[in-house]
């Protein structure tokens, strides 16, 4: 008498193919080579930034007797003082010094020397200004916080398209072999779906989580205490919001994938999804210091894992905004993933033409 067998629960199947996904992953030297790649980029991009900035010296100025005065208090001038004008100009044509200052009888009271060109910056801060008294002395400067818009852009950029390519392929790879048809009468298609989103959402966030050890070991060991002590709420938030962000998009890039048949199609489902996927990179370059650029970022699902971060470093939100920002984020994944779903449904065994959406979508 033979006992019956009993199909394997949601849990237990999605389970089944999450474990498929990541070692199928982590057998692949394609992935493996990648990774390795993003981890040197923005490691390698997190070390120079540190060092430029570390690494901006002062401008080396030389100065005569009571022409010094004109720069006291003033950062950025690495003032040398000598007793002669000869001094100070054999200072200035050896190199060591990139302009003079001397006394002079004119009403600004001094003159410079130069080189081959006039120093503009030392011409402006000898020009009569008003006293200007700065509210926020603590703002980052706009070097750093390009940087780390790079960087926080970055790491979204190629993780959700790594990933989310991967993702597709996977799903149009089984549709092609038919290996779909003997998974599908093994295992519900919601399994199906909800294990290819499950495993690979593991390794991407895998991948950010190692990022950001990485990324405070770095700045530890390059002395930027500062700018780590700056990060670190952001970064945790980054990843908090990567990892519900990933999963909409992952959902979303499954879904697209099963519509085609042919890797060759990819391309003509996948393209919204990618594009959703570049525009918060380019957006976060181009307006890091931009507050309503920003602000909007931080509530759109789609750019808000890299928006909200950049607002929380540069220190524009309230200690509100990142848990609404989450909430949305998070509502929209469920919805995300209720829609894709029943497009994953209605697409994975229609073979062929690209399915259309109206029909993908279709109860």
């Amino acid at each position: 008498m033979t006992t019956p067998t009993h199909a394997p629960s949601f849990t237990s199947s999605t389970w089944l193919v999450a474990e498929r996904e990541i070692m199928a992953r982590l057998r692949s030297k394609a992935f493996v080579i990648s990774t390795i790649i993003l981890f040197v980029i923005t490691i390698g991009a997190l070390i120079i930034g540190g060092l430029t900035v570390q690494n901006q010296s002062d401008a080396p100025i030389a100065t005569v007797g009571e022409a010094s005065s004109a720069l006291d208090g003033v950062d950025g001038y690495d003032v040398t003082e000598v007793s002669s004008v000869d001094e100070a100009k054999t200072l200035v044509a050896d190199g060591d010094a990139d302009a003079a200052l001397i006394p002079d009888d004119s009403a600004v009271g001094v003159a410079i020397i130069a080189d081959t060109e006039a120093p503009t910056s030392l011409m402006m801060q000898l020009s009569i200004t008003p006293k200007v008294t700065l509210l926020d002395t603590s703002a980052e400067s706009p070097l750093i916080a390009y940087f780390v818009a790079i960087g926080f852009g970055l790491v979204f950029f190629m993780s959700a398209m790594t990933f989310g390519q991967v993702i597709a392929q996977s799903v149009v790879e089984e549709k092609q072999t038919r290996v779909v048809e003997i998974l599908m009468s093994a295992i519900p298609v919601r399994s199906l779906l909800a294990g290819k989103v499950l495993g690979n959402s593991i390794l991407a966030f895998g991948q950010i989580a190692v990022l950001a050890v990485l990324s405070i070991i770095g700045l530890s060991v390059i002395g930027q205490s500062d700018l780590l002590l700056g990060l670190g709420a952001p970064i945790v938030w980054f990843v908090a919001f990567f990892a519900i962000g990933f999963i909409l998009l992952a959902a979303m890039f499954a879904a697209t994938g099963s519509m085609v048949s042919r890797q060759e199609d990819i391309g003509s489902t996948t393209t919204p999804v990618t594009m959703l996927v570049m525009l918060p990179y380019f957006l976060v370059i181009f307006f890091h210091d931009n507050p309503l650029v920003l602000g909007i970022m931080s509530y759109v699902p789609f750019s808000a894992p890299v928006g909200m971060p950049m607002r929380l470093f540069l220190g524009t939100a309230e200690w509100w905004e990142p848990l609404l920002s989450l909430l949305v984020l998070a509502v929209s994944a469920v919805v995300v993933v209720i829609i894709g779903s029943r497009i994953y449904e209605n697409s994975l065994l229609k073979m062929g033409s690209r399915v259309k959406w109206g029909e993908a979508l279709s109860r």
